[in-house]
């Protein structure tokens, strides 16, 4: 049997849920599981989570799957619903929803009385110079005042643009958060996503969403997991399915893109973008082998990579890490050119989870 496999460390799961409290102690935290808990498996890392104030989501699909699978804590949908039907199926399995536009306020006065019967928070986003979604200001804040004075308890809620870097957009969007927030007094407030967390702890205020942390990868493109003190949850694994030895001069993948200096061993892994591993490297790619750093060779495929093992006497079946505690992630990722979070998130069915 083929053997890619992706495993999930709950202890670490709940180490870095453990961490997030640390960081923020005083908050309560809503637990990003959008996107199938970014890769991972939403039904093993909710198992992982049972102790999180909160879960966030995208969307109602994702909302009810958590419901279906038992779990009673607060939900919010991070995008709100999406018509007015939504709305009565989110209030019915209580679920909390972030308002962006007009007409998701004018659904939740339609449902003001079965909203508020449920005790449900209304969760209201500032667009403070993201341009995603959200009510500018003056405008949320009179959005704010309407729905206090309707009886609706009130989040002000924000995403921060460049919570990982230096910018001068950080300084706007914080005092646009606090300038509302004064206005609005009282009323709760949520802006800080993983970053955040660790870059404004005088930001955290009633409730954080954590995401990329808790599975154990770097919000910060010059931070390791291991300086942040968390602990990668996922480990992405293949076998080796073949050996071959080959002279200087010979040529290795599609495209002939890699030609062996001198002679050497490769081996051939059972893993390529079939299953979600990334073909285009900018960079050269490493896996691991027994904590040992191992470069790919040649072009990612479908269903293989061939690595250089010379030296390392492979054997069939040896097991090699993609990404996981020796090889992380984020390395992966950006040798790849890209992020984390989109390495775990477009990971295929194929590999078996355990």
């Amino acid at each position: 049997m083929r053997q890619a496999t992706v495993y999930i460390d709950q202890e670490a799961l709940q180490y870095n849920l453990n961490r997030v409290k640390q960081l923020a102690p005083t908050a309560k935290i809503v637990s990003m599981v959008k996107a199938n808990a970014y890769g991972h498996g939403i039904k093993d890392c909710l198992a992982a989570l049972s102790s999180t104030d909160a879960f966030g989501v995208a969307c109602l699909e994702e909302a009810l799957e958590i419901r279906n699978l038992g779990y009673t804590q607060p939900i919010t949908l991070i995008e709100g619903v999406f018509s007015e039907d939504e709305m009565a199926i989110a209030i019915n399995s209580n679920i909390e929803i972030i308002v962006h536009h007009q007409p998701q306020i004018e659904w939740l006065l339609a449902h003001k009385a079965a909203y508020q019967a449920k005790n449900l928070k209304v969760w209201v986003k500032l667009n403070s110079g993201m341009n995603r979604l959200g009510f500018k200001v003056p405008d949320i804040i009179k959005i704010i005042h309407t729905l206090k004075a309707a009886g609706f308890t009130c989040v002000l809620a924000m995403h921060f643009a460049n919570a990982d870097a230096d910018n001068l957009l950080n300084e706007q969007q914080k005092n646009q958060f606090l300038q509302v927030k004064e206005a609005c007094s009282p009323v709760m407030g949520s802006c800080c996503n993983s970053a955040a967390i660790f870059k404004w702890p005088e930001l955290n205020f009633d409730f954080v969403r954590p995401g990329i942390m808790l599975y154990g990868a770097s919000p910060f493109a010059d931070q390791s997991v291991q300086a942040l003190d968390l602990q990668p949850v996922m480990t992405f694994t293949a076998e080796i399915i073949a050996l071959n030895h080959i002279h200087a001069g010979e040529v290795v993948g599609y495209g002939s893109t890699f030609t062996a200096e001198t002679a050497i061993d490769i081996a051939i892994v059972s893993i390529g973008y079939g299953d979600g591993y990334p073909r285009a490297f900018p960079k050269q790619n490493y896996v691991a082998i027994h904590g040992q750093s191992i470069p790919i060779i040649g072009r990612v495929a479908m269903d293989m990579i061939a690595i250089d093992v010379t030296g390392l006497n492979a054997t069939l079946g040896t097991v090699v890490e993609l990404w996981g505690k020796d090889r992380l992630v984020d390395d992966v990722a950006e040798a790849n050119g890209t992020i984390g979070y989109e390495l775990l998130c477009r990971l295929s069915n194929r590999p078996v989870r355990k």
